[in-house]
């Protein structure tokens, strides 16, 4: 090329060291006025995207729902149903095992059936599953309603936030994405609440209502237009896109970089598990790996499960505790979404793990001062504090991103075998989290919230050292930037 010629294509094959052709972005400059205008109308917000992100969050509002019921359910249904401990913590735990096979299939089900089928099938499984319990008499159906919903929120926790990520233009993808979290917070807090006015049966009956509006909400929105293009179709992709966009915005170079990347990703491998371990794909398999591995072993299902044994052993108010908490998982949520897009994913991530370890130490300090005996006023109002500080670090950061994260650095070829895979490792972290607090707690009050901390200690060296920043870049550039590396 002589200089001072200039080209533009969006995907342009690289070969490298090992002679394998990946794929990597190029600019030209000719076409720069070209390209402002392109990013300029695939940045618009549109009142379709804001109601399709709104109706995908209630998948995620359900699955807030979910996690937060077993608290405030726990005396109702030992004394109606007869349930010892030992009884309650299988039911407590078959949640996660459903939401393990859920996310098992996750990815292949929402490649298969699309993202609104996918969210659709969650849904039935989460109705079918909030009316057994509703209407259990007896252990084994109780544990079979919390299981088939376990199946729906494991699917749910990986489609909702890819489905929000692939309609949203790139410069609001981060606050609109991590307002799955904001739902998750908001489901979980108000069933704190909640839970505390009614009844566990009539909690349950609750429990349908966001899994019905998501599920009828479903039929007034879009498909994901990389989703479309991954299947081949074309006219679809650009009349989704149109829809999204507005009728007055020109799509048609967004249209045309989504199809391209993904015609060329599908020319360089298929989708399939034993494709996700070549050497290209490590680095963003280790990403997504490592930010869910830290988000569940640095204690969240310790803190949500648990959140009324933690506060009647420090002496505290079980319904001051809960509220408060509830309060602050909601609010600080809140804050994480306007701030997403505009401080970055990673300096958010940093905070929040430093925080969530400061959190953890207080609360480990706080029992350890216990068994030392001393004051007891002291030690509620310090594992108050400690619980609070953890929820404020988490809720800002490590609760939302690392799935926001997942929905971004994925390319579409290995997105859905890839989001199966970092799905089910969170979910078997938070099954490992929940079925080991009680003996953990029992050992040593202090202990868990001690090994929490260094787990979050140990987060925050992984987000500084592997951690890219995301912020404002289309997710063919992200992809395409991390894959190169």
């Amino acid at each position: 090329m002589e200089e001072g010629a200039t080209s533009r294509s969006l995907l342009q094959k690289q070969k490298l060291d090992d002679n394998e052709e990946l794929i990597r972005i190029s600019c030209g400059e000719e076409d720069e006025g070209l390209l402002l205008q392109s990013d300029q109308s695939s940045s618009t917000i549109t009142v379709v995207v804001v109601l399709s992100t709104l109706i995908a969050a209630c998948g995620s509002y359900a699955f807030g729902n979910a996690v937060g019921y077993s608290s405030p359910a726990e005396s109702g249904i030992e004394d109606d149903l007869g349930l010892g401990s030992e009884e309650y913590a299988v039911f407590g735990s078959v949640l996660t095992i459903g939401a393990i096979l859920g996310a098992i299939s996750s990815g292949k089900f929402a490649d298969f059936f699309g993202r609104r089928g996918a969210m659709g099938a969650a849904e039935m499984f989460c109705i079918l599953g909030w009316l057994a319990m509703a209407f259990s008499k007896d252990a084994w159906l109780l544990d079979l309603g919390r299981f088939l919903v376990g199946c729906g929120i494991g699917v749910l926790s990986y489609v909702v936030p890819v489905y929000i990520a692939e309609i949203t233009p790139k410069n609001v993808r981060g606050g609109f994405t991590s307002l799955s979290q904001f739902m998750i917070s908001s489901g979980q807090g108000l069933t704190f609440l909640i839970g505390s006015l009614v009844s566990w049966r009539t909690l349950a009956l609750i429990g349908i209502i966001p899994c019905l509006v998501h599920l009828l909400g479903l039929f007034f929105i879009p498909e994901s237009p990389r989703w479309l293009a991954k299947c081949g179709r074309v006219k679809e992709v650009e009349a989704v896109l149109q829809f999204l966009r507005g009728k007055n915005a020109d799509i048609s170079q967004e249209a045309s970089d989504i199809i391209e990347y993904t015609e060329n990703l599908q020319l360089i491998s298929e989708d399939g598990i034993r494709h996700l371990f070549q050497k290209k794909y490590a680095y963003l398999i280790m990403i997504g790996v490592g930010l869910m591995v830290f988000q569940q072993l640095g204690g969240l299902n310790g803190f949500g499960f648990y959140a009324s044994t933690i506060f009647e052993s420090a002496g505290c108010s079980i319904k001051l505790g809960t509220i408060a908490a509830a309060v602050v998982q909601i609010s600080m949520t809140a804050v994480g979404v306007f701030l997403i897009d505009k401080c970055g994913r990673l300096p958010l991530l940093l905070i929040s793990a430093a925080g969530s370890c400061i959190g953890c130490l207080l609360t480990g300090f706080a029992f350890f001062l216990q068994d030392l005996q001393c004051g007891k006023d002291l030690v509620a109002m310090m594992v108050l504090i400690g619980v609070l500080v953890y929820w404020a670090s988490f809720e800002l950061g490590m609760g939302g991103i690392p799935w926001i994260m997942m929905s971004e650095i994925f390319p579409i070829n290995i997105k859905g075998s890839a989001g199966s895979l970092v799905t089910l490792v969170s979910w078997i972290g938070s099954w490992l989290t929940s079925y080991t607090f009680n003996f953990l707690f029992e050992w040593s009050s202090a202990g868990p919230f001690f090994i929490y901390a260094g787990v979050c200690g140990m987060g925050v060296l992984f987000i500084a050292k592997m951690v890219p920043e995301t912020k404002k870049l289309a997710l063919e550039e992200i992809q395409a930037s991390i894959t190169v590396q």
